[in-house]
């Protein structure tokens, strides 16, 4: 009975969430197992161009360190952001959903030729925090019952919190960048005088992913609750 309701619970969860949470965390469970080491999936620019290791290019959005605090904070927001994403602005838009997938990764891996930074599952769960928050500035966030503030804020409030536990910020600088990028030539620059679409999906992309009917049956996340836990919960302002 608990393995149907966990089935059907999982089978809910929209595709392209669904499959990136799921691959990271068989990707962590695999390093807790020692079925493969962190060395094989860190990202290496000469082991990937010179040796031709090219799934590095992936595996290094896939692991979050080892199970721990850490790696349960980082899951959480990565699940909670990207579903709401592909349930909200992205809802019938899965091709438009794994463009972004595709550019904000890209984009990343760019970044990371100049940068000392052998993971960057983390930067890209914050791209995806901060083009959501973007897209509903109205939503009020509160932050561990301390701090209340709106939307828009949140990558930068858990920058800041990075800060506290003794990370890097450049990772959380880099997926602000990215996601910054993505949004203002997707939501911003087409509605500028003179502006224009930049980024169009390719067709092969919504002859894959695009399907021609939404399932009647389908329960989106609430976006009342964005955080979803006590750090991150949120409603909107007037609500």
């Amino acid at each position: 009975m608990a393995y149907q309701t966990f089935r059907q619970e999982y089978l809910q969860v929209p595709p392209v969430t669904r499959a990136y949470t799921t691959a990271c965390v068989l990707t962590t469970a695999a390093v807790q197992l020692e079925l493969i080491t962190p060395f094989q999936l860190y990202f290496n620019p000469e082991l990937i161009f010179k040796h031709f290791q090219v799934w590095r290019l992936i595996t290094n959005y896939l692991f979050f360190g080892p199970v721990g605090f850490n790696f349960l904070f980082n899951m959480i927001f990565l699940y909670r952001y990207c579903r709401m994403l592909e349930e909200g602005s992205f809802r019938g838009r899965t091709a438009d959903f794994v463009f972004m997938f595709l550019f904000g990764g890209f984009l990343m891996t760019m970044f990371g030729l100049f940068v000392n930074l052998v993971f960057l599952g983390q930067a890209f769960t914050i791209m995806l925090v901060y083009v959501w928050s973007r897209r509903n500035p109205y939503v009020r966030m509160n932050f561990f019952g301390l701090l209340i503030f709106q939307a828009p804020f949140l990558p930068w409030v858990l920058m800041g919190f990075s800060l506290l536990l003794g990370n890097s910020i450049i990772v959380d600088l880099l997926g602000i960048a990215v996601g910054h990028i993505y949004f203002f030539l997707e939501d911003v620059f087409p509605n500028q005088p003179g502006g224009g679409r930049l980024l169009r999906t390719p067709a092969v992309l919504k002859a894959i992913f695009d399907t021609p009917e939404d399932d009647p049956n389908y329960n989106p996340l609430p976006e009342e609750r964005p955080g979803g836990f006590a750090w991150g919960e949120g409603q909107r302002l007037g609500g």
